[in-house]
């Protein structure tokens, strides 16, 4: 599949049929999002991959799945087949800006004037969403409303933070988000030449 046709496809579906998804294919996508960009090349970016249906409900619960289903949508966190919770660790880009290739030269640590750790596991997230597509999958990206839970529940340790649950599986016919009517915004408003 062509980027430009894979990027148009990808969406957030929620819904999945009870059709498994191969192991191959997640592996697939998780090296891939292990190709995403990472500041010094730290990759502080973590994956925790989820199949046992009790934990993917235990998940849902903390994703908020009942208020989906209150409004309209289907179960899909809860019935994907995979759950991937992606995680980054702050602690891990501050020891590695320590390291004597990234000190300043008094140093220090750099001052971190944007959240890096926070960039980088967001394009992991838009890779494992992209190679969901182009392994013939569909996604979701849903947030977690207690990540201390998320973290307990999961074992994760304290130094690392989950930003959330990617469903993936193979597409059912799902509602599509209300949101979208809202459309695109026009290009001119999305896209400054040469400054604001």
């Amino acid at each position: 599949m062509e980027f430009r046709e894979v990027v148009k496809r990808r969406r957030m579906v929620r819904h999945f049929t009870v059709q498994p998804v191969a192991p191959e294919a997640i592996d697939r996508i998780l090296d891939l999002a292990q190709h995403a960009p990472s500041a010094g090349y730290t990759q502080g970016q973590s994956f925790i991959r989820v199949t046992r249906p009790e934990l993917k409900r235990a998940i849902a619960d903390l994703c908020g799945e009942r208020h989906y289903v209150a409004g309209g949508f289907d179960p899909f966190i809860s019935e994907a087949p995979v759950l991937v919770i992606p995680c980054t660790s702050e602690a891990a880009y501050h020891r590695r800006y320590q390291e004597p290739d990234k000190v300043r030269d008094d140093g220090t640590e750099i001052e971190w004037p944007v959240p890096y750790w926070f960039m980088d596991i967001g394009c992991a997230v838009m890779v494992v969403l992209l190679a969901a597509v182009d392994e013939g999958l569909a996604a979701a990206f849903a947030g977690a409303y207690d990540l201390g839970a998320l973290r307990a529940l999961l074992n994760i340790p304290a130094e690392v933070t989950p930003v959330g649950v990617i469903a993936i599986g193979h597409r059912a016919p799902d509602r599509r988000s209300p949101s979208l009517k809202r459309g695109r915004r026009p290009r001119a408003e999305a896209v400054r030449e040469e400054g604001w």
